[in-house]
């Protein structure tokens, strides 16, 4: 009876919470006025030595729109617009399309199909799953090594050139071998994207993230890094030791995983008794593909700034590549109608996450966008947060902008689009508040990388959820914990920082 009543409770679904989430954002357009910034155009020098250009808000400039009457202007959102315009049900389709091939929402939906496409084709050749069998065999013992050398190097990938959307297509790839040698795919999880938003929280150098924010703030670019690799290595290793536990526990039990049963997508490939590995010359020049290819990735991110378009251009070549030797060397029987069925049931996997990416963009356009020389309920919201840290004690007014990026972050997830909604904002009631620039610069980029984790508006966080199978609610109780253990020790580096004059 106990354990009928306990199965009686299902996490809401992913889609069912981001509709719920749109209608509390569409009766907020209701309560709140729309208001809006001036803006100006503000160029600094970015972390290679060359200049950006950023439109960014004047602080001071926020006024609350209002009509002919002279009445604050609440136009709620309708139920329905026609002509391209945006009402509660219009959601969907105008967070798919918005933004452009750089970003959110319609870039990354199809960064996302397409590398889910490319990773179809590359599963239909089974070299990933070959490449398994083999590693299994020969790291018997020492298996529990991948937990600390993967979340390491995704850690420094996210500090030195701000890695997300990249951890879906590693998740692709470390999931299943995790599952095969024990664990779950939030192990996976943990070891690709988690670690690379510690390492995008805690950055010195992270191009997207701290550079665009010291840059906007008007403090000197790469300043402050002692501080802030000490803080890296404290979070990673607080990253390496909470997973390590966490996956040691599995191991021992792996029924205790809320992916337990997302999970036997992974393990019906892995089973005990199927693990003789048929590792040969086709499947080394698959996985060998593979390897280049992602060197090819990491190199063009780092030294030429690739973005969305190129690495999906990138990871669709080397699904290509990969049919093509599957087909020559016959791997898993593969023909040539065999790669395009590959491509469409990888696609169709990720599917989903691509969908969820568009409808969380749809939250954003509901309260009137995020260009904060428009007039919108998010600029309201936005001012009302800023204002509320001016006179307070220094080290509570860095808590607070802590706390106001962190919940920011729900709205607008992109790192440099926050820092240039938020830290013209912030930096001068820093001044006022008598905590340093540099502080708010790190109350901006721990509140932005943490939440990163956890927020259903993440397109990246989102993708790599789909590429493990596993619904974001049964996420979230697993991530929760984790989050609140960061947010404490994120507070206590904002509050010391704050404390000691850290500039």
């Amino acid at each position: 009876m106990e354990n009928r009543r306990k199965s009686k409770f299902q996490m809401p679904d992913t889609f069912v919470i981001i509709f719920f989430v749109v209608l509390a954002a569409a009766l907020l357009t209701y309560v709140l006025p729309q208001g809006q910034f001036e803006t100006e155009e503000v160029t600094f020098t970015t972390s290679d030595g060359g200049e950006d250009t950023r439109t960014v808000l004047v602080p001071g400039s926020f006024e609350t729109v209002t009509d002919d009457d002279g009445s604050p202007v609440r136009d709620g959102v309708s139920l329905f617009e026609g002509g391209g315009g945006v009402g509660f049900l219009n959601y969907v389709f105008e967070g798919l399309v918005s933004g452009d091939k750089w970003g959110s929402a319609v870039g990354v939906v199809a960064f996302i199909i397409i590398i889910g496409g490319a990773f179809g084709i590359i599963m239909k050749t089974r070299a990933i799953e070959e490449g398994i069998f083999a590693m299994i065999k020969r790291t018997k013992g020492r298996e529990n090594l991948i937990i600390p050398i993967m979340f390491v190097l995704f850690s420094l990938g996210g500090a030195v050139f701000g890695m997300g959307e990249e951890a879906i297509a590693f998740a692709m790839i470390l999931i299943p071998l995790v599952i095969a040698l024990g664990y779950d795919a939030i192990t996976g999880i943990m070891i690709t994207y988690v670690a690379t938003q510690i390492g995008f929280a805690t950055s010195w150098m992270n191009p997207f993230g701290v550079a665009i924010a010291q840059g906007v703030a008007d403090v000197p670019v790469l300043s402050g890094a002692p501080f802030r690799i000490a803080m890296w290595v404290f979070f990673t290793l607080v990253g390496v030791t909470y997973t390590w536990i966490y996956a040691s526990r599995i191991k021992k039990d792996p029924t205790r995983s809320v992916s337990y049963e997302s999970d036997e997508y992974f393990r019906k490939d892995f089973k005990q008794e199927d693990i003789k590995s048929k590792f040969g010359l086709g499947h080394g020049l698959v996985v060998g593909t593979i390897v280049i290819g992602i060197v090819w990735i990491v190199w063009g991110v780092v030294q030429h700034a690739y973005y969305i378009p190129e690495i999906a251009t990138q990871f669709f070549t080397i699904g290509l590549v990969a049919g093509i030797i599957g087909v020559i060397f016959k791997l898993n029987g593969m023909t040539i109608n065999d790669i395009a069925s590959g491509f469409t049931q990888g696609a169709r996997d990720l599917l989903p996450a691509a969908l969820i990416v568009g409808m969380a963009k749809g939250i954003v356009i509901i309260l009137g966008g995020d260009d904060p020389g428009e007039p919108s309920v998010l600029n309201t919201i936005m001012n009302a947060a800023g204002g509320s840290i001016e006179g307070l004690p220094v080290a509570l007014s860095a808590w607070f902008m802590f706390l106001f990026q962190s919940i920011f972050n729900f709205f607008v997830v992109s790192g440099s689009g926050q820092a240039a909604l938020t830290m013209p904002l912030l930096a001068p009631l820093a001044d006022i508040a008598g905590v340093s620039r540099q502080v708010a610069v790190l109350a901006y980029q721990l509140g932005d990388g943490f939440t990163n984790m956890i927020v259903p508006t993440s397109a990246a966080l989102m993708g790599v959820l789909g590429a493990a199978r596993l619904d974001w609610g049964k996420w979230f109780l697993f991530v929760i914990k984790f989050q609140v253990l960061l947010f404490v020790l994120g507070s206590a580096f904002v509050i010391i920082a704050a404390l000691i004059g850290f500039s």
